[in-house]
């Protein structure tokens, strides 16, 4: 199919490539088609002495099973054509090392019977045993069931005949298969940009799921539990983090041990850790499963606004009112390294999709990206920027969104380090911190002081949906593609979650369509 593909795509020096590479395989498979063949054509003749020039060892699977059966048919035919003393010297010489081979524990006494009988038929065993061309046929068929490569198929080369563009028509089956299985069925045929991971619907979330109602004061942050989802962890004013089932709404428990409120929080991608980030001074470390805290980093005493986990596990780094970023070492908890270079305290550090880069976002107006290996500053952004109250990266790593406290949201080309578009129509002037990120990579989401959450499209820079709901700011929200569904935290004490409701308008009616 491969070799197909590039000779119909025009790539014909890698289609002979692969040709040249694989031809080695083809023509060893080629023999063997043949050699089967061979040994069929030998069985149903009676052709014994070609049958063993030909070697069966690479054709048959259990070989000397079926040696057996070829030679106990050899033995029976001499038997009925009454020749004894050949029949007497291959059962000593052929068949008695093969004796353990015996499909009854009596089969081979009944063959030495048969010397002394006037015909195959007179020993019980063999007394429904149809004759010499019958019972080769069978023989043949056990030897097609045996073989490693069927014979039937190169008999028949027109059932087997390649279909034109097979390789792009298998592509495409499984594409609309995984289209059609998944979640939600879109009404406009979604563009699929990668075969490495299968197709997982999406479309906008268009009004509220699940009011989440627990904790005593605002919510500053919130993550899904993992990759998959199927819990949510909330960090809030009221010094506590809690675990919420995701589907019910339920809280599965409160994780209590911070002194002040929880800045920020993050998670592995099992959803088994978790890290939060605190103004008592503090960043502490959580088992999920037993709810338990398992490390406390303790650290000069000033707000901890930023934590994030390295995509390995084995770090994490933080960031506060000290205007230092920290590099941990999450099984010992030990300093790694220090990042200094902010002016101002530093609102957010994150590390790059490949965890060779932290990049942080700071009160005195900069984006900068540091070095994990060397701890140097190696890029500074600070152009047209106001204070930095969140950054976010792309999945594939070429894009930032930084959120400014100038109602401004700006998407950054990281290959290139320069802006690539403008989002407004958001508050965010005094709160902090209000945080903006990335939806599904085509989409940027973003909190806002007037407690609405917009949804920008990431290629064009227009204001798509506005999600109402919570009646103070929103501070943030995080979407999470297995569960299909939004989630955001806000001023007024609650967690919301959102998805699609086909029973309901698809955009808000305040957005003018284009």
């Amino acid at each position: 199919m491969i070799i197909q593909y590039l000779h119909d795509e025009g790539y014909q020096a890698s289609k002979m490539t692969v040709h040249d590479e694989a031809i080695v395989k083809w023509y060893e498979r080629e023999e063997l088609h043949e050699e089967a063949k061979k040994a069929k054509k030998a069985i149903l003749e009676g052709a014994w002495s070609d049958l063993e020039k030909i070697q069966l060892k690479p054709l048959v699977k259990n070989h000397n099973i079926f040696l057996y059966e070829v030679y106990k048919q050899q033995y029976l035919e001499h038997i009925e054509n009454h020749d004894i003393q050949k029949a007497l010297n291959f059962l000593n010489k052929k068949l008695k090392p093969l004796e353990h081979l015996q499909k009854t524990p009596d089969e081979f006494c009944n063959l030495c019977y048969l010397l002394t009988a006037k015909s195959v038929h007179d020993s019980p065993v063999f007394k429904s045993w149809e004759g010499i061309g019958p019972s080769r046929e069978k023989l043949a068929e056990q030897f097609e069931s045996m073989v490693y490569y069927a014979v039937s198929d190169k008999e028949n080369p027109t059932e087997n005949q390649l279909p034109p563009n097979r390789l792009l028509t298998l592509i495409k089956q499984a594409l609309a298969y995984q289209v059609e299985s998944s979640r939600y069925h879109p009404k406009v045929k979604p563009k699929i940009t990668t075969l490495f991971e299968d197709y997982t619907s999406f479309i906008i979330p268009n009004t509220y799921k699940k009011k989440f109602i627990g904790h005593e004061r605002n919510i500053k942050c919130v993550a899904f539990a993992g990759k998959e989802g199927d819990k949510i962890i909330s960090g809030s004013s009221d010094n506590t983090c809690r675990v919420w089932n995701t589907e019910t709404a339920q809280c599965l428990g409160v994780l209590e041990g911070h002194t002040s409120r929880v800045w920020d929080i993050s998670t592995n991608k099992k959803g088994t850790l978790l890290a939060s980030a605190s103004a008592d001074g503090t960043t502490k470390l959580w088992d999920l499963e037993k709810m338990t805290c398992t490390a406390t980093l303790t650290e000069n005493g000033n707000d901890i606004y930023s934590v994030n986990l390295h995509s390995s596990e084995n770090y994490l780094v933080n960031a506060g009112y000290d205007k230092t970023i920290q590099l941990y070492d999450v099984s010992t908890g030990q300093l790694i390294k220090k990042f200094i270079g902010h002016q101002l305290s530093v609102s957010q550090a994150i590390f790059n999709p490949l965890g060779n880069l932290v990049i942080s976002g700071s009160k005195d107006n900069t984006i900068k990206f540091w070095d994990v290996s060397s701890g140097l500053c190696i890029k500074t952004i600070s152009s047209y920027l106001g204070e930095i109250s969140s950054v976010d990266i792309s999945s594939d790593g070429k894009y930032m969104i930084s959120c400014s406290k100038d109602n401004s949201n700006r998407l950054w080309d990281i290959r290139m380090i320069r802006p690539v578009r403008r989002f407004r129509g958001h508050q965010n002037t005094s709160k902090n911190f209000i945080r903006a990120s990335f939806l599904n990579d085509s989409l940027i989401v973003g909190g806002s002081e007037d407690g609405v959450i917009y949804i920008w499209d990431t290629d064009t820079g227009d204001l798509i949906q506005k999600l109402r709901g919570h009646t103070e700011t929103v501070y943030c929200s995080v979407w999470n593609s297995n569960q299909s569904m939004l989630c955001s935290c806000s001023d007024d004490n609650t967690l919301r979650t959102w998805w699609y409701d086909e029973r309901k308008p698809l955009y808000d009616e305040a957005i003018p369509l284009k």
